[in-house]
């Protein structure tokens, strides 16, 4: 079985690397896999990018082109928001000449690739859902909204109050696309997600199941706890809160704002933050502790050494699917408390291995921080947190499952 995974990136990005994740764990299994991207910072073999400086400052530049006709709409939020509408990436041709058995796509915007492409693929599709933007007119991030279940317009994330504004005619393109897909595979990475697309109008009629992102245990594991504190440079005697995410401070759906106003509810005072995928910001706040700003990491080691160095991780995303850092953090043997939102059920057991915090409640938020920091098993959480991934997401373990998807998928074609 020849299998080819599409990913606007290889490794850049919470996308990206659950991808490259599966990728490299279908090749353990001996799959005859590849990935084929639009910018590659890999030096894997395996996977497939631009090759020139032409091509790869193509790459690069892509992503602006496809975002003008967003540039329009000057009351627009500052959630992404991708039309797809930008031609000759040539992507196609190359899925076509590689001739694979199964395509499954992943995170494909950024420029990578036109609606109107994904009809011209050749052989069956399987899509792996990253966020809410297949089913929507353009958005990634759907909040409250729920036109998707009718047909977009007067999209609020655009801040236009016209019915055949951008997201509207986006949505008309994919309608046009989808219906000549009756076959395609979608996979919903969590619970949550795999029902909207149930729900929506442009994926409801399709066959849709729920399997997650692969996690390699044998890599993200729990590590000495002193030796990741002497490694960071971090106190050996203050209980340690981690956050973190691609523009932590910056991105308003990682939730930085609820963090900030949960930590100055904390009636614990005996800890510091550690923050990582950020730098210090320039007015950062004070929250009676210290906090520590540790920059981007580029490495599943100093991120499992990162995770075992805290008592307790907090993802308090207004929005998540399945989130690679509380399943990192799990996988380490490290609580993680998060509102309870999209996918975090999923991979969270209330009181079990973490806290579920009522959504966007920030005195919940805080309590959750202090019930895990104070519980008298804590032990037993951060057990349970190993054994919770191990069980459930381990590499080998999804592996299988998705190979057993794409031979169903064969099947039905015959």
């Amino acid at each position: 079985m020849k299998v080819l995974i599409i990913n606007t990136n290889d490794i850049d990005g919470g996308a990206a690397r659950a991808a490259y994740r599966l990728h490299r764990a279908l090749l353990n299994r001996g799959i005859h896999s590849q990935m084929l991207v639009q910018n590659k910072s890999s030096d894997d073999y395996t996977v497939i990018g631009p090759t020139t400086k032409v091509q790869k400052a193509i790459g690069k530049l892509r992503p602006i082109l496809d975002s003008l006709p967003v540039r329009w709409y000057k009351n627009r939020t500052k959630t992404l928001f991708s039309p797809a509408w930008l031609p000759f990436s040539n992507v196609v041709n190359k899925i076509n000449e590689i001739k694979p058995d199964i395509v499954h796509l992943h995170w494909i915007c950024g420029g990578m690739m036109r609606v109107e492409d994904i009809c011209k693929i050749k052989v069956p599709i399987v899509w792996s859902l990253h966020d809410n933007w297949a089913f929507t007119g353009g958005c990634h991030i759907k909040w409250d909204c729920e036109k998707y279940k009718e047909n977009c317009g007067a999209c609020p994330r655009l801040g236009s109050d016209k019915q055949n504004d951008l997201s509207r005619k986006t949505w008309n393109r994919k309608q046009k696309v989808f219906s000549k897909l009756p076959n395609i595979t979608i996979v919903g990475l969590s619970k949550w997600l795999a029902e909207c697309a149930k729900e929506s109008s442009l994926l409801g009629d399709k066959k849709i199941v729920n399997l997650p992102n692969p996690i390699d245990t044998s890599i993200f594991k729990p590590f000495d706890k002193e030796k990741a504190r002497e490694l960071w440079n971090l106190p050996a005697n203050k209980k340690l809160i981690l956050f973190g995410a691609v523009n932590a401070t910056n991105d308003i759906n990682k939730g930085f704002k609820e963090l900030s106003e949960a930590l100055r509810k904390l009636q614990y005072k005996d800890v510091e933050l550690v923050v990582f995928g950020s730098s210090k910001p320039q007015n950062a706040p004070d929250f009676g502790f210290k906090t520590h700003y540790m920059g981007h990491l580029y490495d599943d080691v100093s991120l499992i050494a990162l995770y075992s160095s805290a008592d307790v991780v907090i993802v308090p995303s207004l929005q998540e699917n399945l989130s690679n850092v509380i399943m990192e953090s799990l996988a380490c043997g490290t609580p993680v408390v998060a509102f309870d939102v999209g996918g975090n059920s999923d991979l969270i057991d209330h009181k079990m291995n973490g806290y579920l915090a009522k959504p966007f409640d920030t005195a919940d938020l805080a309590f959750g921080i202090e019930w895990v920091l104070n519980a008298d098993n804590y032990e037993e959480l951060c057990r349970n947190a190993r054994e919770k991934i191990v069980r459930e997401f381990d590499s080998r373990i999804v592996a299988k499952k998705y190979i057993n998807l794409y031979e169903e998928v064969l099947q039905d074609i015959k």
